[in-house]
């Protein structure tokens, strides 16, 4: 989603902005743009695309302010373009702003009224208007900023930059992320902290409905009263070095290939290799009290929820149902005693996410939060935090992030299947031992690219693709298909290999390729009976399985993809990864954007 940065310095801010806005494009951008106060004016540099375009525009004319604030935009209200890039202005007043302003259409109206021009389609640019005319009325930059956060509604981070206030930048937060961070004799403000890795690891973060007056040297913050408060300082643990791309030719490529890394890091935080037994943050409800868990997330973190609940009902038997983060809060469900919410999410400020949270938590429910940032909202507002353990994921597509949350998850129902004494000793061992093997697994999977580059290549003409799997391999079918979308804008689908014959066999053909998640579980032969209907059909196969899965498929699929064997528990983990690949090599053969998806947002942090 759009992201923030502001800087009051000691040298030029143009340089320092324009870097902080390279390490916010994982969150997906249309246009950027950064205000410069110089010379007592507010000199605005916008440009459509990639930051390149803005930084190629900033080097014709050298700005030398050393306060400014900065800016990428992912449309919301306004198309993609020049006149509606942030930062947004008048000649006292420059914004910039990332979420939704829900009246703007009524401010904008009685501001027209007022006799201001509008020059964009946006809802930003009323901040900057409304601003501005209490500017007009005589009121201090101060007030300006308060009452016109009063008249705002919506769910927002801003930064305000004021001509007559040279040393000063207001911010504020309502829904949205937003940290300050601590330099020394200079200040920063920025989206999360990964943009301001490379300034400073001193990071205040706002809390909800906080805004702030920010100069060189100091800060205050006060809450949505209008009543000074302390927020604490963290030392973050975020470097610029930790989000290079390296060698590679996509960070998407670099997150799929760091994944064995990755699944070593996890098992390490949740488990101990020596007695063969999980280790889990305090929990506040008594695990034998849980009545029932609810896992709510978004996009690829649901299709991880939803792998988790055939885990945590068949070992720990708990009821598990899981939700549409968007959906979930408006069907107004009711929510037991001793009731568990789970939400994941990568960023842990999913604006759906968090709305769902919130309902949660007013019903009672204890939360867990399973995030990939730590100091992200969802882990503040959470009874319990799972971290992840992924590291920085810059590529849209999340990849590493989800095996992070599968791992987790894996961990946390044998976790909970040991502590409700439902699980036998040997068991939880054979399956511990079936977790530590994933790592080697996934590095042998991944040696060798060539499968996945012939699959690719069997796709790149079709206008359709099916993915099918039962059991757990059903929702990693689903995430094949998400991921075969968002990279290649290939129109893909996953359905559970048994419901074919209700109305989706109705689709096979001799051009349609039918890709199949078939690990030797203890669904294979009736997932092999579903090939066979669609073979029969002159469905083109890819038959993705171990050697003995793969065997009575070598002449009849189009495609067989060999994995290694593994205990049919940890399937999902190892069979994300040719969903991951197939994906990434039909986008680099068609030529699309791998990194940054068209229309696709990283954090998506409006509803």
């Amino acid at each position: 989603m759009c992201g923030i940065v502001g800087i009051i310095g000691k040298n030029p801010a143009t340089p320092l902005l324009l870097e902080c806005l390279k390490r916010l494009e994982y969150r997906g951008y249309d246009s950027a743009g950064i205000a410069i106060l110089e010379q007592g004016q507010i000199d605005r540099y916008r440009a459509e695309g990639k930051i390149v375009h803005l930084q190629t525009l900033v080097e014709k004319s050298n700005p030398q302010g050393t306060v400014g604030i900065g800016h990428t935009r992912w449309a919301t209200h306004g198309v993609p373009s020049v006149r509606n890039a942030h930062p947004h202005a008048t000649d006292l007043v420059a914004v910039v702003h990332n979420g939704i302003i829900e009246n703007f259409r009524e401010l904008r109206e009685m501001l027209e009224k007022k006799g201001h021009i509008f020059t964009s389609e946006t809802d930003t640019e009323v901040i900057a208007h409304l601003a501005t005319e209490y500017l007009n009325q005589g009121e201090s930059a101060k007030t300006a900023t308060q009452k016109t956060l009063q008249q705002l509604h919506g769910a927002f981070a801003l930064a305000l930059l004021f001509k007559d206030k040279p040393d000063t930048i207001f911010c504020a937060r309502r829904g949205s992320p937003l940290a300050i961070g601590l330099g020394e004799g200079e200040m920063f403000i920025g989206s999360d902290a990964l943009a301001l890795a490379p300034l400073t690891q001193k990071i205040c973060y706002l809390e909800e409905g906080d805004w702030a007056e920010i100069g060189k040297t100091t800060f205050t913050v006060y809450d949505e009263t209008n009543q000074s408060v302390t927020r604490p300082i963290k030392q973050t643990a975020l470097t610029g070095a930790m989000i290079g791309k390296g060698d590679y030719k996509h960070f998407m490529l670099k997150e799929i290939l760091e994944q064995p890394a990755v699944m070593g890091d996890v098992l390490h935080a949740y488990s101990n290799p020596h007695t063969m037994d999980f280790a889990f943050p305090e929990f506040p409800l008594p695990f034998e009290a849980i009545a029932s868990l609810r896992i709510i997330a978004c996009g690829t973190s649901y299709y991880a929820g939803l792998t988790a609940q055939y885990w945590i009902e068949k070992y720990a038997r708990i009821p598990v149902t899981v939700d549409i983060a968007s959906e979930f809060r408006y069907r107004k469900p009711p929510l037991p005693k001793n009731g568990v919410a789970l939400f994941i999410s990568q960023s842990g400020e999913t604006a759906d996410t968090l709305a769902a949270l919130q309902y949660a938590k007013d019903q009672g429910q204890t939360i867990i939060g399973m995030v990939n940032v730590p100091e992200s909202s969802i882990a503040r507002l959470s009874d319990v935090v799972l971290e992840t353990h992924a590291g920085p994921e810059i590529g849209v597509a999340s990849t590493k992030a989800f095996t992070a949350q599968l791992m987790v998850l894996a961990c946390l129902s044998l976790h909970l299947a040991g502590k409700r004494s439902l699980i036998k000793e040997d068991e939880k061992k054979d399956l511990f031992q079936a977790l530590l093997a994933i790592p080697e697994a996934m590095n042998q999977l991944l040696l060798e690219e060539s499968p996945f580059i012939q699959c690719s290549n069997f796709l790149l003409d079709a206008r359709d693709v099916i993915y099918m799997g039962r059991g757990t391999s059903f929702s990693i079918a689903m995430e094949g298909a998400l991921k075969l979308k968002e990279l290649s804008y290939i129109h893909a689908e996953g359905y559970a290999a048994g419901e074919m014959k209700h109305g989706p066999i109705a689709l096979i053909d001799e051009k349609v390729p039918v890709i199949v998640v078939a690990p030797s579980d203890s669904l294979y032969e009736k997932t092999a009976s579903n090939v066979e209907e669609v073979i029969a059909r002159k469905g083109q196969v890819v038959f993705i399985g171990d050697k003995d899965g793969i065997h009575p498929f070598k002449d009849k699929a189009a495609i067989t993809l060999e994995m290694p064997k593994i205990h049919a528990f940890t399937a999902p983990l190892l069979y994300a990864l040719p969903m991951q690949m197939i994906a990434y090599h039909t986008a680099t053969l068609k030529g699309t954007d791998v990194d940054q998806p068209r229309n696709l947002a990283k954090s998506v942090t409006v509803e």
